[in-house]
Formats: C-alpha cells, structure tokens, sequence
C-alpha cells in the first residue's frame, strides 16, 4: 500500500501540482489567503522534485527485483536529464549505461557515461567503476590502447569491491598477454588472483585465464 501511494505521487507530481494550485485559489478566495499558501508551497514541492529527481527514487526497486523492462520505462520518463540534481544526473545516465550494456548498444552505454562522469560522480568509488565500464566497452570494441588506458584509471581512483577490481586486473592482463607483454600479462594477473574474487564469474574467468598464464615461459 506504503509503496503503490508512494509510486502514485513520483508518477504523478505534475497533475498533483495542477490539483494543488487549484485548491490554493480555491481556498484563496473562498476562504483565507492565509491557509492558500499550504498547497501553493506542495505544488512548487512537487514541480521541483518532479525535474531535479525524477522517477529516480523508484527505479533501485525495479531493478532489485529483476524487471529491467520496468526501469527502462522509468528512465524513458526523463525527459530533460540535464535539469536533474547533479548526483542524481549522474546516476540517471549510469543506470541507463548498465540497460545499453546489457542490451548490448555499446555506442549509446559509452555516451551515457561520459555524460555521467560530467555530470559528477558522488563518489569516487563510482567513478572508478564508470572506467571500468568504459575500459570493458573499448575493450570489447577492440580497442585496446583506450581500454588500457580507462582500466588502469578506475585501478587508481578505486572500485566498489574485490570482485571489480579482479575484473580490471584481468582485462588488463589479457591486454598485456595480446601484445605479448608476458611480463606484466602475469603481474596483473597475479593481482586478480589476489582479490580473492567471490562472483562466479570472476573465479571462473581467473580459472582459465590460468590455463595461458601457465604456458608463458619464465
């Protein structure tokens, strides 16, 4: 009940404001202009919310519990991105970034994160996880030299967990291996070791990226 009321209100915060600014005339003339002022001030609330958050508050849900259709539909709702708050600009075009990958519009995931990373990430950690997606996409794009680049950058501003980081290591060892730099192949694989990684994954890819790393000589 708690969350369909609270849905109904983020859904409907215009036309909630509409029916606010009409009950403040109404209660303006035919009452007092002194009690107007009530659902004037909810109206500009609910205006205010409506293009600096947006439909954000509700989309962790959907997504928690697996309907990616129905984040989708949410974040279709934004219609002017650049008007949100800053922090939550930047997670609008995350969370768009992550629906692009995992439909695979690499192109359309790359610009929003770059949009996220100007708009500001709130925290570092963030960051750090926006190059390692864009570090994945180049990748994947096959272009290594930008991918090399992105992963080392997420490294050192920081990863939200171990398994992240063993991800990063790992592309870059692969990287490494590709351009037959055996060396460092077996230094940052030794480091994705290292995480202890607990995504299966993860604990897989390391499994076979093993199997390489054993034939290289030295």
């Amino acid at each position: 009940m708690k969350h369909t009321l609270r849905r109904f209100i983020v859904s409907n915060r215009l036309v909630i404001a509409i029916a606010m600014i009409a009950l403040g005339f109404w209660l303006g003339f035919s009452v007092t202009w002194w009690i107007a002022w009530i659902p004037f001030l909810v109206a500009v609330i609910m205006v205010a919310a409506h293009f600096l958050i947006g439909p954000m508050t509700l989309i962790q849900g959907f997504i928690e519990s697996g309907d990616m259709e129905g984040a989708q539909k949410l974040l279709d709702k934004v219609k002017y991105p650049n008007l949100l708050y800053k922090p939550v600009r930047s997670s609008y075009y995350m969370l768009r970034a992550n629906l692009s990958t995992m439909s695979e519009d690499l192109d359309k995931a790359e610009a929003d994160l770059r949009k996220g990373l100007e708009a500001g990430m709130p925290e570092k950690e963030y960051e750090g996880t926006a190059y390692l997606q864009l570090g994945s996409i180049a990748y994947k794009k096959g272009n290594t030299k930008e991918a090399y680049e992105n992963l080392r950058k997420a490294i050192k501003i920081g990863l939200p967990d171990k398994d992240n980081e063993a991800a990063a290591y790992l592309q870059l060892s692969s990287i490494c291996m590709q351009r037959r730099d055996f060396k460092n192949s077996k230094i940052y694989f030794n480091k994705a070791k290292s995480c202890k990684a607990t995504n299966p994954q993860i604990v897989e890819q390391i499994k076979e990226m093993s199997k390489y790393i054993a034939r290289i000589p030295g």
